[in-house]
């Protein structure tokens, strides 16, 4: 369908239509962090296994978008559109009804297949039935969309774990998606469906082994005392049989799952380096700051929503920033100024502790998003500003790929660490609370031989044992903003962005 070929009336429909569907899939970003406490008693979960709920929808999401650009070539876009949807709101209701871990992980997996399509089919479709010269007030709309989500997520699952159960930060995703799947079966016309070339099966599943078998690494290591176990052995070796696999099929395949041609890029392979690192920077404080909240602070979960909003604010208004400055500013330096933003509001949460009242963390949440948003776009257009034209598609698909492997990867090391950090912290703390100290009763004002006492005494010693847990985890990743920083000296920087990079950024 093309922009001549549809009425004012039909426009505003689809575009109606398909923005929900994205912010329903945005949303799904953020909207279950603040539930995971919630989540994790319903379940009898450690905090470790119910990052699973987290870590298997952005693995599945990133693991199915390279598939977008093919499925929607070989099946067409509206019948893509219409799956997808339905794949996404049947696993929202399934992840509400949902009574084992093992389950909702599996339902989660299938929201993350279902929803991976819908922000880039949602974007081609805005720029089809729009005209060029509306092109910049729909991928207005479509960024809004997308940047909405993330912002409004943690206040609404939080109002709605609050106020009624978090199955329903799942369910409420029901009447959305029937909505937009309405709308996009009457509104959007069938195109003809066709492939270019055939799709590479055999470096999707090689690629597939290699996410698998790290991110099961990952998530069991913690519970399974890492490689003393032939389990975790067992997943090494299959995430490295997969890579192996994959780069060797890759180098050799006519028609491979990836043109290798994107890895000759230089400024592509150090914005994708640069991804990673912020992905797990955003996805890995986001996974922390909510249970950090509720756990150790005592925040009622809507409150830990609202405290957890300026993170996505701050990312709206720089994104909008961006779109001003691009073009005037050097795009290494805005990103630069992005990643140094990111490290002072990272460095702040390194100096909280359990007497703090939440301005820092308000603080430090907006000075991060702020940081945030003016990395994306500027990272995208230099990933993409060297790469010729015909690979772009390939290396918007990559370059995402490997943004959100960053986010699943830093949710489950930053759990990893968490926990043994704690247990750590606590056999500092414990080694000299002996009964026979007479310096622990008259500060604690316990007696370590009596139960309450022993109770009461355990449980300080846990907070601060967490806290200090949370401090070493945020230590990291402020390193890993100061550690990302000097990549970006090794790109070249365009005189102009190009509007196919711009339209590769969004992607």
């Amino acid at each position: 369908m093309t922009h001549a070929d549809i009425s004012p009336f039909t426009r505003t429909a689809i575009t109606a239509s398909i923005m929900l569907a994205t912010l329903m899939n945005s949303l799904d970003t953020t909207i279950a962090n603040v539930a995971l406490p919630h989540m994790q008693g319903s379940f009898q979960a450690s905090q470790e296994q119910i990052s699973w709920v987290l870590t298997s929808y952005i693995l599945a999401s990133a693991i199915m978008t390279p598939m977008t650009s093919w499925l929607a070539q070989r099946f067409g876009r509206k019948e893509l559109f219409l799956i997808s949807i339905a794949l996404f709101t049947g696993a929202s209701v399934l992840c509400g009804v949902a009574t084992s871990l093992w389950q909702i992980v599996l339902f989660r997996v299938l929201q993350g297949l279902g929803g991976a399509a819908l922000i880039p089919l949602s974007q081609a479709e805005l720029l089809d039935i729009n005209p060029p010269e509306k092109h910049g007030q729909a991928m207005a709309i479509w960024g809004a969309g997308t940047v909405l989500g993330p912002v409004l997520g943690p206040v609404l699952g939080g109002y709605i774990t609050d106020h009624l159960t978090w199955r329903w930060v799942f369910l409420i995703n029901l009447p959305v998606g029937i909505f937009a799947f309405m709308g996009v079966l009457f509104y959007i016309k069938r195109e003809r469906a066709g492939v270019q070339r055939p799709f590479d099966f055999i470096g999707f599943g090689a690629l597939t082994l290699a996410l698998a078998g790290l991110q099961l690494m990952l998530d069991r290591g913690p519970t399974r005392d890492w490689f003393s176990t032939a389990e975790i052995w067992t997943y090494l070796a299959i995430a490295g049989l997969g890579a192996y696999w994959f780069v060797i099929h890759t180098m050799t395949a006519k028609h491979p799952f990836f043109d290798p041609r994107v890895f000759a890029d230089g400024n592509f392979v150090m914005s994708s380096i640069i991804g990673f690192f912020v992905g797990t920077m955003l996805f890995g404080s986001i996974a922390l700051l909510p249970t950090m909240l509720q756990s150790l602070m005592g925040y009622p979960v809507t409150t830990a929503g609202i405290i957890s909003m300026p993170r996505g604010l701050g990312a709206f208004i720089s994104m909008f920033l961006v779109g001003q400055l691009i073009g005037r500013v050097s795009l290494r330096a805005l990103a630069f100024a992005g990643l140094s933003l990111n490290a002072i509001g990272t460095y702040m949460m390194t100096l909280i502790n359990l007497q703090m009242d939440d301005s820092i963390v308000i603080a430090s949440g907006l000075i991060q998003g702020l940081g945030t948003g003016l990395i994306f776009i500027p990272l995208s257009a230099l990933a993409f500003a060297t790469m010729p034209p015909m690979l772009r598609t390939e290396g918007a698909s990559l370059f995402t790929l490997i943004r959100n492997l960053g986010g699943a990867v830093g949710i489950s090391l930053l759990q990893a660490l968490h926990v043994n950090q704690v247990q750590g912290a606590h056999a500092g703390l414990v080694e000299h609370l002996r009964p026979d100290n007479p310096n622990v009763y008259a500060y604690l004002g316990a007696d370590l031989t009596a139960p309450v006492g022993q109770a009461m005494v355990e449980g300080m010693v846990y907070r601060q044992a967490a806290m200090q847990a949370y401090v070493a985890d945020f230590r990291i990743l402020f390193i890993v903003s100061l550690l990302s920083a000097p990549l970006l000296l090794l790109m070249r920087t365009p005189k102009k962005t190009s509007p196919q990079v711009a339209h590769a950024v969004a992607d």
